[in-house]
This record gives structure tokens, C-alpha cells and sequence, in this order.
């Protein structure tokens, strides 16, 4: 891949919109930089950025050297050769961008807002999940959404998890509610499928969490983590087509990465269909079987005490079914 060298100004192509088009540096290697590495020299060219991003415009062809493609961050460059490099934005910086999300709203006042949210949502971009998340859909429903840290978001729920969320709206209300939820002062309790007959009709598991050494994907009991404590109360349990499967409701004490999946996982009871902890699809299910059924805290603005719960969804509600057949309440 080879082009000519710039001109002073570079017209954008027609197909582009000026706001979207990276910024284009240019630059002779000077001669106090001659046998500097490339990614070294863009460092100087680009301080804004990291070396790693850097690195990567190098890796996606952004970057050339005297007209032709770069393929190397470590090669070296001589004194008079022209650098020009395509300054695209991290994926980062893309990602916080308005997007029109149909978010499924319970509860909004000019405070804050509870969403409903549908197993499949991500709530915040990252890795593979840059657009189309709730928090894209925040800033699309309101504008105050993009003066505040995560466009408000003060807790999350996993990919697959359905169920309540409470969303700050002002700046005081956000922080009023991370620190509730630092307290242990926001209520959460969740309905769940867990394999196998769980024995006790009720069991308080306290056992610390931290990133699981052997996958950066997933959480593990480990001593020196963060401390964490679930309360697990069983509503049913069933023979099922799929063997026995316990329906369950938890309560937080903590909110940590997966807690309760990996903390009945821990139990020999891992969440239906939730393959990253050893369970299998089930009843139907294809996604982990967890619902954030309940919510429930003080209003940052008037002090009272509100509470909202949100019914199982379609999916989860047919395998629910099939546990308790008619008896009690989802």
C-alpha cells in the first residue's frame, strides 16, 4: 500500500464528513531523531494519545513512511523521511456518542430514571461492545446524560442478566446513590435458576471474590479478594427434562463482578445456561438464568423510601414455570 507524499492541506475525500475524518499529521524525521523507532517518533508527533494506541494505528494501517504502509512500531527511522499518520480515535472515545435505544423505562423523574433492562443489553462499551449499549441510549434520551460520569450509570447488570437498574439523572443524585450503594443502603434481590437440588431452604454464602488468575474473563473464589456475601433462599425445586434444577431468590449484600453466579457455582449449583461457570442450556434457556427482580432505595431528592419490581421475562418465565408449575410468584 503506497501514496504520495501530502500536500500542505489535504481536501477530505467526498464521501466524508469533516467531523468524521481523523486528523492527519505529517512530519520530516529530524535529525536528532535518526534510528528512533517508529512508535517513539509518533509519541512526538502525538502526545495525546498512548504508545499503545499508536501502536495499533501502525498495525491498521494508518501510518506510513515516505509514502508506503508501515509494518513495524520497533523499525527505525531516518533523518529526512516524511511520517504521516491518521490520527483515528481510540474505540473508546467513539463510543460515548448518542445513540436512539428504546430503553424500557419504569420509573423517571428529573432525578433519576429505573430501566428494565432486556437480557442481551450491554450497559457500558467496552471490548466488542462499543455502540448500541444503555449507556449510548442515555445519551440519546437525555441531554444532562453527557456532563455526568457514565452518563449516570451508578451499578450494572451483566449482558445476559435482565432486570431493574437505577439510573442518576443530576450529579448529586448520582453521587448520592454510589454512596448508598457503597453502604449496603440499596436493596437488590434477584430470582434465579441454579442446577441441582439446593439442600438448604436457606444459606447466607460469604466468600471473597477477585479476578480469576487463569481467565481475565471470569471471577474465582480467591481468599485475598474483596469480600462478598449472598443471600440464597430456596422457592422451589424440580425434576425437570434437564434434571433437577432449583429456583432461587438472592439478595446482595455486596455487588461484585458475577457475584452471584460464581458464589452458587462455588455451591455445586451453577446458574442455568450460564456456561462460563459450568452451567448448560436448560428449559429452554440459552442465556444465564438471572433476573434482578427487585429494587429498592432512598431518593436522593426527598428522602422517601421507593421500591420497584419487575416481572420475569418471557424466556425465564417459561423455564420458571416449569420448575414451580403453580406455585409461587415471579
Amino acid at each position: 500500500m503506497v501514496r504520495p507524499p501530502l500536500p500542505d492541506v489535504l481536501p477530505l475525500p467526498p464521501e466524508q464528513d469533516e467531523d468524521d475524518a481523523p486528523e492527519r499529521r505529517s512530519m520530516l524525521v529530524p535529525a536528532e531523531q535518526h534510528g528512533t523507532r517508529l512508535d517513539k517518533v509518533l509519541v512526538t508527533m502525538a502526545d495525546e494519545f498512548s504508545r499503545n494506541h499508536l501502536q495499533h494505528l501502525i498495525d491498521e494501517g494508518h501510518v506510513w513512511v515516505d509514502g508506503a504502509a508501515a509494518k513495524s512500531a520497533s523499525r527505525k527511522v531516518q533523518a529526512g523521511q516524511r511520517v504521516e499518520v491518521d490520527l483515528v480515535p481510540t474505540a473508546e472515545s467513539r463510543a460515548f456518542k448518542a445513540e436512539p435505544i428504546a430503553l424500557p423505562i419504569v420509573f423517571e423523574d428529573d432525578h433519576l430514571l429505573v430501566v428494565d433492562k432486556p437480557a442481551g443489553l450491554v450497559v457500558h462499551p467496552a471490548a466488542g461492545n462499543w455502540s448500541g449499549t444503555l449507556l449510548n441510549g442515555l445519551l440519546s434520551h437525555h441531554a444532562a446524560a453527557a456532563t455526568l460520569p457514565r452518563a449516570g450509570i451508578v451499578h450494572r447488570l451483566d449482558k445476559d442478566t435482565s432486570g431493574l437498574m437505577v439510573v442518576g439523572k443530576t450529579l448529586p443524585a448520582v453521587t448520592a446513590l454510589m454512596r448508598a450503594i457503597a453502604a449496603r443502603e440499596v436493596q437488590r434481590e434477584y430470582l434465579a435458576l441454579a442446577h441441582g437440588h439446593l439442600a438448604e431452604a436457606f444459606v447466607r454464602i460469604d466468600r471473597p471474590l477477585a479476578r480469576d488468575p487463569q481467565s481475565r474473563v471470569r471471577m474465582a473464589i480467591v481468599p485475598s479478594g474483596k469480600s462478598a456475601q449472598t443471600d440464597v433462599t430456596r422457592l422451589g425445586v424440580a425434576e425437570t427434562v434437564d434434571g433437577w434444577v432449583s429456583a432461587v431468590r438472592c439478595k446482595l449484600h455486596t455487588g461484585r463482578t458475577h457475584q452471584i453466579r460464581v458464589h452458587l457455582a462455588s455451591r455445586g449449583h451453577p446458574l442455568v445456561a450460564d456456561t462460563t461457570y459450568g452451567g448448560r442450556p436448560a428449559l429452554g434457556l440459552q442465556r444465564q438464568a438471572l433476573h434482578a427482580q427487585r429494587l429498592a432505595f432512598v431518593h436522593p431528592h426527598d428522602g422517601a423510601q421507593v421500591s420497584f419490581e419487575a416481572r420475569l421475562p418471557a424466556d425465564l418465565a417459561l423455564a420458571w414455570q416449569q420448575v414451580m408449575g403453580g406455585h409461587g410468584s415471579a
